[in-house]
């Protein structure tokens, strides 16, 4: 699993609605009736030496040519989302990305990159460049949007629900915190979604609002006090939704069938969430033997050493 799994699912899921939302000059050139994500694409020898899959690329159809001429109406859009450990390199790395998908696929891409941590302009086209003294050898443009940037009582007020979970990572003020996030959920909650949809927007928020911890008691208190069931129901972790899913599978079906049939995604959501909340940020061999399992077995068993780990290497051994 990558560096943010949940984030990477989450735009998958309303790919649309973040083109929309942030880009929706760009979003109505693309038919996104039909989108094909490609998995797994791996830059052999980015920029550094090493081996890099890129977070997401998507191919769909244009409403026009992109360029003079075009018979072919298809193009790529490459999206990059900012982590620790990337955000200082991902700029010069974009080049090299742009130059494997276009060599690759033959077709035109476009680069997005969201930063979960940077704010920049909020929306916006960045530029990288590199100079030879005054001589300057490379001009990389490409699409960005800085959440950190964003006002959030904007976008929790919107009508797009994707922007109502994202505004948990955008700029709110420290006293409107957890008001935001009772909004916030209160608003999801009655959304025209399904209740798959309307879970996975929810967990964005709980992972994401920035709560301390007499913040996060006092959104609890004011979620159990005065909000509806199913607003109560909604607000329940990862962790607890995905076991109550297995359990419920489990006994009609078995555990390891309910999982074969659509929730090893979630178990693997479940897990990782669960884990964050007790270790912080994943190792990098956690997340690999993560997106590598495939047994409902071992991720069962990982979840019960999680209970009690006090590392992520212990629970990286249960994913072998």
């Amino acid at each position: 699993m990558d560096h943010d799994q949940r984030f990477k699912e989450l735009i998958r899921e309303f790919f649309g609605d973040f083109l929309n939302l942030f880009f929706a000059e760009w979003a109505a050139r693309f038919d996104l009736s039909s989108v094909e994500w490609l998995d797994k694409e791996m830059l052999p020898n980015p920029p550094d030496g090493t081996r890099h899959l890129l977070d997401l690329v998507a191919r769909l159809r244009t409403r026009q040519g992109v360029a003079s001429g075009d018979e072919q109406w298809l193009a790529l859009i490459h999206i990059e989302i900012e982590s620790p450990e990337t955000s200082m390199q991902i700029k010069r790395r974009l080049p090299a990305y742009y130059v494997h998908l276009r060599d690759r696929y033959g077709l035109p891409v476009l680069p997005i990159v969201i930063y979960l941590k940077v704010g920049l302009d909020g929306i916006g086209v960045d530029l990288y460049e590199e100079s030879f003294w005054e001589l300057t050898m490379l001009q990389f443009r490409y699409l960005y949007v800085g959440l950190p940037g964003l006002d959030a009582i904007k976008y929790v007020e919107g009508d797009n629900w994707l922007g109502v979970a994202l505004a948990a990572l955008m700029k709110i003020p420290k006293e409107q915190i957890v008001q935001l996030g009772v909004e916030a959920l209160q608003r999801l909650t009655t959304s025209p979604l399904t209740e798959q949809q309307r879970y996975q927007l929810a967990e964005c928020v709980e992972a994401y609002l920035p709560l301390e911890e007499a913040e996060h008691r006092e959104l609890i208190e004011r979620i159990n006090r005065g909000s509806s069931k199913e607003l109560r129901h909604m607000n329940k972790t990862t962790y607890e939704r995905g076991m109550e899913t297995g359990i419920e599978r489990g006994m009609e079906t078995g555990i390891e069938r309910g999982i074969e049939t659509g929730q090893l995604k979630g178990m693997k959501m479940a897990l990782l969430s669960f884990a964050e909340k007790k270790l912080g940020s994943p190792t990098p061999e956690f997340k690999r033997r993560l997106e590598e399992s495939a047994s409902a077995e071992v991720l069962i068993e990982a979840v019960k050493i999680a209970a009690d780990a006090v590392s992520w290497d212990q629970i990286a051994q249960a994913l072998r």
